[in-house]
């Protein structure tokens, strides 16, 4: 072999080129927010929107990894939105302000159904149907959205195929006038046993009543979503004041928004340890405050990063989560027993209490003093002899 058949072919290092979805928003020509998340979106500028006559800002949050698409849309007072249909999904979360949405199938715009929204409800166009979103009010309507438009963008990189598609999915979108009238209970999931709400519109998540669930300790209450037959999914969730999740990691892609209360999100790579403070890689440690109407990224960094969610307030902490769609976290074989909830010692993905870093209880307890709250974690929980565990 000669010293020519050695050298290398190309560059070891190389600058990664734009994903398809990532030249699409660029080429918007509104606001790009970057980072872990914004303390409240209702702060944040927005700028003109020709495409969809309103204003907006795209939120790029950190590990969302081009599986979840957002951004937050204003719509003029009194005013709509351009009509618009899309080969992705759309899910919208209704941030401030009042209206209403008119759907149709496409050549049917003479069957056209529309219902109503107000501050907190979360509603989801069908797949590919025509819509169009109406401010009712004398104020601005702002909301924040979440798309699978990135994957989508990545496999037919086709502007034209996405927005110009002729195609009715009349599977998820059928020919029924109750389509859009909220489900009156809670379904229960077959594969985990959990609650969900099987309607296509949620009309108000910020005080409507949650279960019990506590798959993750400290007094979970929680129902999973998945509207208009959608891939494209989340759940609403609450914990009661002074009580705080157990730190966790899973693949990226998630995002959360504060329905009540406020909060904070602490995230670190996994090569800082179990203990990063303990480890002296506390430099790595991240923090992003949000309050109500604000959203962070669930799950920062690679995929692989800790990260724990805190409430602060005096008051129960409520969040609305933004999952995506697929593909999403779908790993082994079709039977094989799934759990991001179970402890990381047991084959899960979470750090149990008695295994954190002190640091973590240290810091919250200091921030629900400054917010004149109580610490309300059972001292059990820390102790390293309890083997117990309430992940299921």
């Amino acid at each position: 072999m000669t010293e020519e058949d050695l050298k290398a072919i190309g560059r070891f290092r190389w600058g990664r080129p734009h994903t398809p979805y990532e030249s699409f928003i660029e080429d918007e020509g509104v606001p790009i927010v970057r980072g872990l998340g914004v303390y409240d979106v209702r702060d944040m500028d927005l700028g003109p929107w020709k495409r969809t006559g309103g204003s907006g800002a795209y939120l790029e949050l950190d590990g969302l990894g081009n599986r979840n698409g957002l951004y937050v849309i204003e719509i003029p007072p009194g005013g709509a939105l351009e009509p618009e249909k899309h080969m992705y999904e759309e899910m919208y979360f209704v941030v401030e302000g009042r209206g209403s949405t008119e759907v149709w199938r496409e050549g049917q715009p003479e069957k056209k159904q529309m219902f109503e929204w107000q501050k907190s409800s979360l509603f989801s166009p069908p797949l590919n149907s025509w819509h169009r979103l109406v401010n009712a009010s004398s104020r601005p309507a702002r909301l924040i959205a979440g798309t699978n438009a990135p994957p989508i963008m990545a496999m037919y990189k086709s502007l034209d195929f996405i927005f110009n598609n002729p195609f009715t999915f009349d599977d998820r979108y059928p020919d029924d006038e109750n389509y859009f009238k909220p489900a009156e209970e809670l379904s229960i999931r077959p594969e985990n046993g959990r609650h969900i709400n099987l309607g296509n519109l949620i009309p108000e998540t910020m005080n409507c009543e949650l279960p019990l669930e506590n798959h993750r300790g400290a007094g979970h209450r929680n129902f999973a979503y998945r509207l208009a037959g959608n891939s494209y999914i989340g759940f609403v969730a609450q914990y009661p004041p002074g009580r705080y999740s157990k730190a966790h990691f899973h693949p990226g892609g998630p995002a959360l928004i504060c329905l009540r209360g406020k909060g904070y999100l602490i995230t670190w790579p996994k090569e800082a340890g179990v203990r990063p403070w303990e480890a002296g890689n506390e430099h790595l440690v991240q923090r992003q405050d949000y309050g109500e109407c604000g959203i962070v990224s669930a799950a920062p960094g690679n995929g692989d990063w800790y990260h724990a969610h805190f409430g602060v307030s005096k008051n129960p902490f409520r969040v609305l989560a933004l999952l995506g769609g697929y593909p999403r976290n779908i790993v082994g074989a079709p039977g094989d027993q799934i759990s991001y909830n179970l402890d990381q010692n047991l084959g899960g993905n979470s750090i149990e209490y008695r295994d954190e870093d002190p640091q973590i209880r240290k810091d919250y307890i200091e921030a629900l003093k400054k917010e004149g709250a109580d610490f309300q974690m059972p001292e059990s929980l820390y102790d390293p002899e309890n083997e117990e565990t309430l992940a299921r």
